[in-house]
């Protein structure tokens, strides 16, 4: 399916040609302004942009160089009044793919359309050369990284790539996947070296972490925009996000793309408790013990959420009329909509939703599910197809024509695990993959980032000599007992837990409703 973006201040007056191509087979997204377009063409990799020359605000020209700074390699036909030679100078040193003269015609537009996406080929050769000559510059800027922000734009950089590259050359998908494991290796170093501080202190470098989430991002959202609801997605990565983001942009605007840094562990009973409680976990199980359960105690680790909403809300003298949803089968998500009625009547809405964590643990457990999800880009095809036919886009949707803001976010990502590493411990030691707590740990201290004092790093003790450990990069724990077996069930899977860009470095959206 060959996807056009067509640009044009008299969209309305196009209707009929867009008919025409639309029945032609092509797939026509339309917007009316520069503004909006840039939006698009960062969210969406078209095959032909049609772009007007003169639109009022933003024109065509001035739009043009701003396309291509976020798609460079995207064909771009300029539709112009008339052939004046200085204007078509202008438009082809900001490197146009061609041009057509008002008015138009479906019969001239489609040969050039069939001739540009036919030059694909040379596009992704293009790509291939733009993301070798990049490689260099963010080789260097790993190198230079000194603080959380500058790694969160290393790895935006990757993702896009990531999703850029993801037809391109086998040869070349090594170089990034090797790009990017090197990354992780040096962000885990990074972690290590700055990890301590942050939770310590708060200067300028220190990042917002999921204990201070509510208090520093959202809660100047809710209480700048009268109807405001959060969207916390389990194990939600930015890749997703951008997987997903397309299908919204006729709903919403972006008006935040950014991050925020996962406490460790970066799994659910740590991060999520944090981001609710507006604490770490250790000041959690001292001020409330009785909500508060180690690895090692049964029950469930997230049964306090809401309280610990409500708690923080009441704190921070923030006087709400608020809602809380934890959806975790998909008959909740039908469920809530047809209560929506309270969702609407609420200040601030909050919405957890399981799916993807879910799918995670499904995709190790369930073989079809396994084949279907091989590799982050099979994954996120899976993420978009889920969300398209999901209550989740429904909702959206529908909070969209109520006018309501939109904050999405996750408490920690998940990464691809395939490089085992052996420890032992007592049977009290935890079960996860990414990161173990517990007494009498045995391990390689140099594959590991160690713990000893956990109160160091605000995390609760089981016991007095209880320790942590997080794995870095694609590596993944295993005891020495039965380890084959262990190796051959978990390898290649989704974890979380440990440090890495992906579960640590997670996104923060905020989407204000089209008028």
């Amino acid at each position: 399916m060959v996807r056009i973006l067509w640009v044009d201040d008299e969209i309305e007056l196009l209707k009929p040609h867009i008919m025409i191509l639309r029945s032609k087979g092509y797939e026509v997204d339309t917007c009316n302004n520069g503004y909006d377009a840039i939006d698009m063409a960062t969210e969406v990799a078209y095959d032909v942009i049609i772009l007007d020359e003169m639109m009022p605000g933003m024109t065509g020209l001035e739009t043009l160089p701003l396309i291509k700074d976020v798609r460079p390699t995207t064909p771009v036909i300029m539709v112009t009044k008339s052939e004046e030679e200085d204007i078509m100078d202008k438009a082809i040193g900001s490197k146009i793919a061609d041009y057509i003269v008002k008015p138009v015609n479906p019969s001239q537009m489609i040969p050039l359309i069939k001739k540009h996406v036919q030059s694909q080929q040379l596009v992704a050769e293009q790509t291939t050369a733009d993301y070798r000559a990049e490689f260099g510059r963010i080789a260097t800027s790993m190198q230079n990284a000194r603080s959380f922000q500058q790694w969160a734009a290393i790895y935006r950089k990757l993702v896009n790539w990531d999703i850029e590259l993801v037809e391109g050359d086998e040869s070349i998908r090594e170089i990034l996947q090797y790009q990017k494991a090197e990354a992780n290796r040096v962000f885990g170093r990074f972690v290590c070296d700055n990890y301590k501080d942050w939770i310590n202190s708060r200067d300028e470098d220190t990042p917002v972490m999921s204990h201070t989430l509510m208090r520093h991002n959202i809660f100047p959202v809710v209480d700048s925009h009268s109807k405001t609801t959060l969207l916390l997605i389990d194990n939600f990565r930015y890749d997703q996000w951008r997987t997903i983001s397309g299908m919204l942009r006729g709903y919403f605007d972006i008006a935040t793309d950014d991050f925020y840094c996962a406490i460790l562990p970066t799994a659910t009973q740590y991060a999520r408790n944090a981001i609710f409680a507006g604490l770490m976990p250790l000041a959690i199980d001292k001020l409330m013990p009785q909500k508060w359960l180690n690895d090692n105690e049964e029950g469930g680790k997230n049964q306090f959420e809401e309280e610990f909403l409500a708690r923080q809300i009441a704190q921070s003298g923030k006087r709400y009329k608020w809602s809380f949803d934890k959806l975790v089968r998909p008959e909740a998500g039908r469920k809530l909509i047809d209560n929506i009625q309270r969702i609407y009547d609420a200040d601030f809405s909050v919405i957890v939703y399981n799916f993807l964590d879910i799918l995670s643990h499904a995709r190790t457990e369930t073989e079809i599910i396994r084949q279907l999800t091989e590799d982050d880009a099979s994954f996120r095809s899976l993420t978009r197809s889920w969300f398209e036919h999901s209550e989740l886009f429904t909702l959206l949707k529908m909070l969209s024509e109520r006018g309501h803001t939109v904050v999405i976010t996750s408490d920690h990502g998940t990464v691809r695990v395939d490089n085992p590493v052996k420890v032992t411990g007592d049977r009290e030691t935890s079960a996860n993959l990414r990161y173990k707590t517990g007494r009498n740990l045995a391990y390689n201290r140099k594959e590991v980032f160690e713990v000893t004092k956990p109160e160091e790093v605000q995390l609760p003790s089981s016991n007095l000599t209880s320790s942590y450990i997080f794995a870095y990069n694609n590596d993944f724990l295993v005891y020495n007992n039965d380890a084959n077996r262990h190796i051959r069930y978990y390898r290649d899977t989704f974890q979380h837990g440990g440090i890495s860009m992906e579960e640590m470095i997670v996104p923060y959206i905020v989407l204000h409703p089209k008028r």
